[in-house]
This record gives structure tokens, C-alpha cells and sequence, in this order.
């Protein structure tokens, strides 16, 4: 009897293959890789259910965060509530309101006009130093103020536009009135009482410059405060931060801020005399 050829035909298959390679992960793990599979799969369904998960408290709190971030993207942007914070603006505007500055205003080509009540960064006219914050502080208040629920950097202030670059405006007439371009204003948003300014001055605005007052000229600091310091008073159009259209707050206070007609009738730059008078 040949036992070797019994041997061979009993062993016929080779025995498995000794080493790293020995098959396919799916094929030694076969209920792992289904699990992880199912997981992959199953990922960006538990993202898109996440919102919904986790209560009321959580879906509220995405509702709050989704409120913040476009209340904060729009008075970036488009609109901003500011506060006003002294009584320089009176019987205008009020301590305490909340006007909305329409920051597109000046967007498209359009500039600051005579009789706009505009906000503006004074830092370089009205502020030569910026004033020193704490970063926390500073955040916070910039957050706040975005809303209206602050006040707003120490920099930033709001005044009516009485004449812009190439306007001469100079105070006053025989009967205290300013005038601008040789034309007397007569200014019925005035604080009742107040004179146009007890200070004379005589100024020509330089090209993209603006001269700003207060309504309440007694209790305002503005262009007229700043003649002898760098830029003599007058503000960038470019520190404009926008134009405030409307009062937003209180509600028994909700109306628009038009610009008004007093200015209407100044001539243009260059239209005026030599001695301010106009020609005609």
C-alpha cells in the first residue's frame, strides 16, 4: 500500500497562509465594519435632527444665538439703534432716545447734505487721542450699543450738517442768524431760547469736510469748540457712520427725522459774492 499517495490525497488543501496579511478586515470582522458603516451613514441625519433634539431649552437657545447674530449682522450693515446720551441734540432729540442710523445712507454716491442729522466717528476732529479702554469693556460696550442698549463709543457723535466742503458759514447777521454762502438761516428745530451761537466765527468748509452743530447750541460741543485744534472743527465725510432717519424709541416719540427746509434756498459754493452775499 502506498502511504504517501494516501497522505497526499487526504491533505489536499493547503493549510492557511501564517503572517500580516490574512484576509480582509471585513471578512475577520465582519459585524464591526457593518457597524461602522451604519454609523457613517447615519452621521449627517443626527446633525440635521440635532437642532431638534435636546428640548426646548436648546431650541430656544438657537433661536436666541440666530437672533443675536443677525440683529448684529443688520446694525453692522444696514441699520444701527443709537443711544443718545446728552442733551446737545435737544428739543430734536432727547436723552434717552434711540434713533435709527441708516448706514446705506451715504452707500451709493449720495452724500451728507445741509440740515442731515448725522452720526460720525469724531476721533481726528472732535477726539485727537483715542480714548483708553478695557478690551472686555470694550466688547461689551460695542455689543450693547449695536442694540441700542448701551451708549456709544466716547468717540462717536451726532450733529446736524450746517454746511459742507466749499460752504462758508459764518456767524452772524444783524439779526443773530447764521448764514451760509451769504444766505441768513432761520433754524425752527432750535432749543427754544437759544441763539444760533453766542460764538462769531467765519468759516469756509474744506472739500470733504462737513461743519456740524447741535440743535441746542448752548449745550452742545461741536464744530464751533474745535476751530483752533487740527482740522479746525470740520469732520471727515468719510467718519460719517450714517444718517439718522428715524426715532425708534420711545413709542410715544416714533417719527421720522426729514431734513429740513431752512437750507434750501443756500446757493451752491462759488455762487456767492466776495463780501458772502449772493449774486442777484
Amino acid at each position: 500500500m502506498d502511504t504517501d499517495a494516501q497522505l497526499s490525497e487526504r491533505d489536499r488543501s493547503p493549510e492557511p497562509a501564517q503572517g500580516e496579511e490574512q484576509g480582509s478586515r471585513s471578512s475577520r470582522f465582519p459585524e464591526e465594519t457593518r457597524s461602522t458603516e451604519i454609523r457613517e451613514r447615519s452621521r449627517p441625519a443626527r446633525i440635521r435632527d440635532w437642532p431638534a433634539g435636546g428640548g426646548p431649552l436648546r431650541r430656544a437657545g438657537l433661536l436666541l444665538t440666530a437672533c443675536l447674530v443677525f440683529l448684529l449682522l443688520l446694525s453692522s450693515y444696514v441699520v444701527q439703534p443709537f443711544l443718545i446720551p446728552s442733551g446737545s441734540m435737544e428739543n430734536t432729540l432727547r436723552v434717552g432716545d434711540r434713533v435709527l442710523v441708516n448706514k446705506l445712507a451715504y452707500g451709493f454716491g449720495d452724500e451728507p447734505r445741509r440740515g442731515d442729522v448725522v452720526v460720525f466717528d469724531g476721533l481726528g476732529s472732535f477726539v485727537q487721542d483715542a480714548p483708553s479702554e478695557n478690551v472686555i469693556t470694550a466688547l461689551i460696550r460695542k455689543g450693547a450699543a449695536s442694540v441700542g442698549l448701551m451708549s456709544p463709543a466716547r468717540t462717536d457723535y451726532i450733529k446736524r450738517v450746517v454746511g459742507v466742503g466749499g460752504d462758508r458759514v459764518t456767524c452772524c447777521d444783524a439779526r443773530g442768524r447764521l448764514q451760509v454762502n451769504g444766505r441768513p438761516i432761520d433754524e425752527p428745530y432750535l432749543f427754544p431760547g437759544d441763539a444760533p451761537s453766542r460764538v462769531p466765527f467765519d468759516i469756509v468748509v474744506p472739500p470733504g469736510k462737513l461743519w456740524v452743530m447741535g440743535d441746542h447750541r448752548s449745550d452742545s460741543r461741536d464744530s464751533r469748540d474745535h476751530l483752533g485744534e487740527p482740522g479746525g472743527g470740520t469732520v471727515p465725510v468719510d467718519r460719517v457712520i450714517g444718517r439718522a432717519d428715524w426715532i425708534g424709541w420711545p413709542f410715544g416719540r416714533i417719527t421720522s427725522l426729514r431734513r429740513p427746509d431752512a437750507f434750501a434756498d443756500v446757493p451752491e459754493p462759488g455762487a456767492a459774492g466776495p463780501h458772502g452775499s449772493p449774486h442777484g
